[in-house]
């Protein structure tokens, strides 16, 4: 997908959103909710055995082929230094959509069970609180209140960066502010 048109999505994101409100799907994970852009999400799956990859941190969990494309899988539980809880059939794979180094691609997230819909008209939504350690909070996009509830509210684009790829989108960020000034 080019700049171009990853950019004409953001943009009907956005003006999806001032039309209707935010909406989240929720997820349980460890007994916490969190939620992420429904807008972002392409199926949700139950959880099926995946071809694991060597040498892969053991959070991928694998690949999927999912009608012709092939999807890495993520296991959020083990992403988020959760103790690790076997399969079952509650669990599902959330495939989503996410905009990596200039492109769209789709990636699965393992968790536990979801949970619910959330509509902007319904939640309070609140930034994150200020930890002082950004690899706490770099993807967490906000919190939602929602029925004496905190959910929260996950940037999926910044889920799965590891410290060296934000760290090269900030090296991006600067350069582009250099050329602009």
């Amino acid at each position: 997908m080019s700049e171009n048109a990853i950019e004409k999505d953001k943009v009907a994101t956005e003006a999806h959103l001032e039309e209707g409100g935010n909406q989240y799907l929720t997820f349980n994970l460890a007994d916490e909710d969190y939620g992420i852009d429904i807008l972002r999400v392409q199926e949700i799956r139950g959880w099926e055995e995946s071809t694991r990859l060597p040498n892969a941190p053991e959070y991928v969990r694998g690949v999927v082929n999912i009608r012709g494309t092939i999807v890495p899988v993520y296991d959020l539980r083990l992403k988020f230094n959760l103790e690790f809880k076997p399969y079952t059939q509650n669990t599902v794979v959330i495939v989503i959509k996410v905009y990596s180094r200039g492109q769209a691609k789709s990636i699965g997230i393992i968790v536990d069970a979801v949970s619910d819909v959330l509509h902007g008209a319904h939640i309070d939504v609140t930034r994150s609180p200020d930890f002082g350690n950004e690899n706490i909070t770099k993807a967490i996009s906000g919190l939602a209140t929602f029925e004496n509830k905190m959910v929260v509210l996950l940037d999926v684009d910044r889920l799965l960066m590891e410290p060296e790829d934000s760290a090269s989108n900030d090296s991006d960020n600067d350069d582009e502010e250099v050329a602009d000034e």
